[in-house]
């Protein structure tokens, strides 16, 4: 027999049992289309948190006040010395001939107060920074215009506002630009509107508002000469780990330690994603992997399946086998069977997987590689062989007279 007959025969056999058969290529089905659905729900889940990782900046650098560290000066008991990030840390940072990897240093003094317009009001979190810092932390000025170094050294009351405070603020069609904004008693001009940036965590990126740092001292946060955290941003991606190094070695020797005990809190995004796509893809992996039990269990399902097949036409493998059909011909009859039940199942469990991954699940939406398609795929066809061949080399090597005695 040759390939269009094994089909052809196996075709036959698959269709004198039709319900038994489609229950089969359910079990495969199920297993192909839940291993598409769970790898592109990994693969969904990492590309949402690495592009709110990226929202963030993946060429920069937070460093932030942790409060007090080590031992103070030589007095009785255990003291402890004060780590600040001052204006000349922003300075010699921002010095290319000592930091010649940093791009930009934004200082950062963060408040919560109640922002006010007429009648309306609404809690905000205004940032005092410098223009550096719209570019690093990736805000875009759709309305007006953006800070200036003028507001900052002439320490001018004009805000930036986020999407979110517009809408608490001003109503539908209100153009906010020109506008006088008070943050508690403390009045600032909108010169600016933010375009909608996505999340990047629990808090609402466009709920801000954005003031030179020199004016936040004036009017909201108090002159302090230190700033709650820092903003570092590289000259490229690739210069990241640099940028780290040369911040924290400017740090370390303003606060008299050195960059292995660095009394900062130190986030490098770059790190972050780097660290995060590796989880995810260990998650993704782990994910498939429990998808791919559902495909071993259709598996032993078409192996239960072909032996009963077997069982059932023992005589008439003994009579083929007497009038001279060679054990290649009954095995390669039976293999077939197994394959076309896991071809069909493969078939129709990626179309099944791909009409899934059209949906949200779980709050992700599923993202299909190529890849995975192809892989479950293949791996159904070959679970068919596998689990096939036992029983068609069972019925090929059934003896004649064995075979045609049975009852």
């Amino acid at each position: 027999m040759n390939v269009v007959d094994d089909l052809r025969s196996a075709w036959r056999g698959l269709s004198a049992n039709k319900l038994r058969s489609a229950l089969t290529v359910l079990g495969i089905l199920i297993g192909v289309a839940a291993v598409i659905i769970l790898v592109a729900v990994g693969n969904g889940s990492s590309r949402a948190v690495q592009n709110r990782i990226k929202a963030l900046g993946t060429n920069t650098i937070t460093i932030s006040n942790r409060g007090r560290f080590g031992r103070g000066p030589a007095t009785a008991g255990t003291q402890s010395q004060s780590a600040t990030i001052t204006v000349q840390d922003v300075a010699a940072m921002s010095d290319p001939n000592q930091a010649p990897d940093i791009a930009s240093v934004s200082p950062v003094l963060s408040t919560s107060t109640t922002a006010s317009y007429s009648s309306a009001s609404t809690t905000v979190t205004v940032t005092g920074t410098t223009p550096a810092y719209l570019t690093a932390e990736d805000y875009t000025v759709t309305a007006g215009r953006t800070l200036s170094p003028s507001d900052v050294a002439n320490h001018a009351q004009a805000v930036i506002i986020g999407t979110t405070l517009e809408s608490n603020l001003f109503n539908a069609g209100v153009n906010p630009l020109g506008a006088n904004l008070y943050f508690g008693s403390a009045r600032f001009q909108v010169v600016g509107v933010l375009a909608t940036k996505g999340s990047s965590g629990i808090t609402d990126p466009n709920n801000v508002a954005i003031v030179p740092y020199t004016t936040a001292e004036d009017l909201l946060t108090g002159y302090s000469n230190n700033f709650s955290s820092i903003i570092v941003q590289a000259r490229s991606s690739g210069r990241v780990n640099a940028a780290e190094q040369e911040a924290a070695d400017i740090l370390a020797s303003a606060n008299h330690t050195t960059a292995a005990n660095l009394p900062f809190n130190v986030l490098n995004e770059s790190s972050l994603l780097a660290t995060s796509a590796s989880t995810n893809s260990t998650f993704t992996v782990l994910l498939g992997a429990v998808a791919a039990i559902s495909l071993l269990v259709g598996g032993i399902g078409i192996m239960n399946i072909m032996l009963v097949t077997v069982t059932e036409r023992t005589r008439e493998i003994g009579i083929r086998k007497a009038i001279g059909a060679p054990r290649r011909a009954i095995l390669g009859q039976f293999l077939t069977e197994a394959m076309l039940l896991s071809f069909f199942g493969g078939v129709a469990g990626v179309v099944m997987g791909l009409i899934g991954t059209r949906f949200r699940i779980v709050g992700v939406q599923p993202v299909a590689t190529a890849g995975s398609v192809v892989l479950a795929f293949v791996v159904a066809v070959a679970v068919g062989v596998f689990f096939g061949f036992y029983p068609a080399n069972r019925a090929a090597s059934l003896r004649p007279v064995d075979a045609l005695r049975y009852e």
